[in-house]
């Protein structure tokens, strides 16, 4: 996700009411059972409660998502082990900064979207089916599912109880899952297409966003729940199938592969979309409009396929052209592009941030209509990210540094071959501001709060911890370690952990002494080599 311009800091929300505990962001607002589970997630070990175990749910580690832990567990058996007596499934998995983001219990294989698409700003009817496997024994389950009106839910084709906690769906099968098992939910609902709801930083509105004659999909951070029923958190991914039926002259656009344009007897026509990789919720798109789609080739054969609302076609050509330059640079620096194919989704919103739906990046219309500095800027920097966040998947919300940081700064490193300012200049003036960044928005590495996630020093100011890297090790170096980093994680899930001890390796010398204040102080160390900052 790209920002210029990025709104003063929230101010910090705690968990009110409960001694002791003010410092835990994310959780104003919740209702009271959310609450409680969530402050839950948040604590570590096990705490009893009436004979049960409360143990809280796990992050993923390493190349996979780990199973989040049980929500209460009989004390005969321990969780996930052979014989455990059914327990539902935890409520998220665990993210200090958003606690009951993604669900405990299951992991998903597959989700199947089903869109029965009917005019602008017009519900219509929808119905997601997920296939998953059962991490331990379930008694019930939780999907993250916000708004949109409920019909029906079943697991296995046998109708299943469901009650609605806030963003929580909470799934009760007619017979508990085994732990292993592999199960199908099939969610029925009416979605509703004006759901938006809004943030106090970089992004603004998010969820469905209108356009005049359909609409985009901004999911990011958590907004893939007011889409459709999910395991949303971005390190949790599963394959994508979309079936998306329009009127005649609409089109569909979504992730990955058209497998099938086929027409209905009744004049509508059914859109077959696969993602081919997985993909985490966040990054789904699923756009509907009257769009031109304009095909090339970038390196390598690599299909390129823009989707554009007809009458900007023109007037985007000029900057969307340039996306097999952008390819070709980049894979000099970071190695081949990690997908199959690639294309630009013209917004014809006036939303103010562009977003690196995989594959598919969403880029707002002005975006692409004004400075050609600018435009190249917003363009590489999404397009960086489909290595950086999208194939190598953030572990936590905390690793968004790694995500964010690493498209400002490609994107800079270009600009400034390409017309822009130097980087050089550019890193002087976030350095500048480091300190205040910090104070306001915590360390790159180390959010304040969940609001603060996408504040400035996220995107420069987390630019800048990998310009000091580069100072440190030296340019030869530091591309060795930035390639040896897309190229070990792809596909997979990596934190700031990873990235520091691989860094440590590729270099040849311990940069966790180098790396840690840089990431995590309150104040911004000297930079390497600029002793006059």
């Amino acid at each position: 996700m790209e920002i210029h311009d990025p709104r003063q800091p929230s101010q910090f929300h705690g968990l009110r009411g409960l001694r002791g505990l003010r410092g835990l962001p994310g959780l104003r607002g919740l209702p009271r059972r959310t609450r409680r589970t969530a402050l839950l997630l948040t604590l570590t070990g096990a705490v009893g409660i009436g004979g049960a175990v409360v143990l809280v749910g796990a992050l993923p580690h390493g190349d996979h998502p780990s199973p989040a832990r049980p929500g209460t567990l009989a004390t005969t058996a321990p969780a996930g082990s052979p014989g455990a007596a059914p327990s539902p499934g935890a409520p998220g998995i665990g993210d200090p900064l958003l606690p009951l983001d993604g669900n405990g219990g299951y992991t998903v294989s597959r989700y199947t979207l089903a869109f029965d698409w009917r005019a602008p700003r017009t519900r219509f009817e929808a119905s997601t089916t997920i296939s998953a496997s059962a991490t331990q024994a379930l008694s019930r389950f939780d999907l993250d599912f916000a708004g949109n009106t409920l019909h029906s839910v079943t697991v296995d084709d046998v109708p299943a109880g469901t009650t609605r906690d806030g963003d929580e769906l909470v799934v009760t099968p007619a017979k508990p899952i085994p732990q292993g098992g592999a199960f199908t939910v099939r969610v029925t609902y009416t979605a509703d297409p004006t759901q938006r709801r809004h943030r106090g930083d970089a992004i603004g509105d998010y969820g469905w966003v209108p356009t005049p004659d359909g609409t985009v999909l901004y999911p990011q951070p958590d907004g893939a729940k007011m889409i459709f029923p999910a395991n949303d958190h971005p390190s949790l991914r599963a394959p994508v199938t979309f079936l998306i039926t329009t009127p005649p002259g609409v089109s569909a656009v979504a992730n990955g592969r058209l497998v099938e344009r086929a027409p209905r007897p009744d004049g509508r026509v059914l859109w077959t979309y696969d993602s081919e990789q997985p993909v985490a919720a966040q990054l789904v798109q699923m756009a509907i409009g009257k769009f031109t789609f304009v095909e090339s080739t970038g390196p390598h054969g690599l299909p390129v396929r823009d989707a554009v609302p007809g009458g900007l076609v023109n007037g985007t050509k000029a900057y969307r052209s340039l996306t097999p330059e952008h390819l070709a640079w980049l894979e000099q620096r970071l190695g081949p592009y990690p997908f199959r194919r690639y294309g630009v989704l013209v917004g014809d919103t006036d939303l103010p941030v562009a977003l690196e739906s995989q594959s598919l990046s969403l880029v707002p219309k002005g975006d692409l209509q004004g400075d050609r500095v600018d435009a190249e800027r917003d363009l590489v920097h999404e397009l960086t990210h489909q290595w950086a966040g999208d194939s190598v998947a953030i572990r936590r919300w905390s690793d968004l540094w790694l995500s964010e940081g690493h498209a400002r700064f490609y994107e800079r490193l270009y600009s400034e071959a390409h017309g822009g300012d130097s980087i050089e200049s550019a890193m002087r003036a976030a350095y500048e501001q480091h300190d205040q960044w910090r104070h306001d928005e915590g360390a790159p590495a180390e959010p304040r709060t969940e609001a603060a996630l996408f504040k400035q020093v996220r995107y420069d100011g987390s630019a800048l911890v990998l310009y000091a890297l580069r100072e440190k090790v030296g340019e030869g170096t530091f591309e060795k370690i930035e390639r040896s980093w897309v190229t070990k994680y792809q596909g997979r899930v990596a934190g700031t952990q990873d990235f520091v001890a691989l860094a440590s390796e590729a270099a040849g010398e311990d940069l966790k002494p180098f790396l840690t204040p840089w990431l995590y102080g309150d104040r911004t160390p000297p930079m390497p080599g600029h002793p006059d900052w």
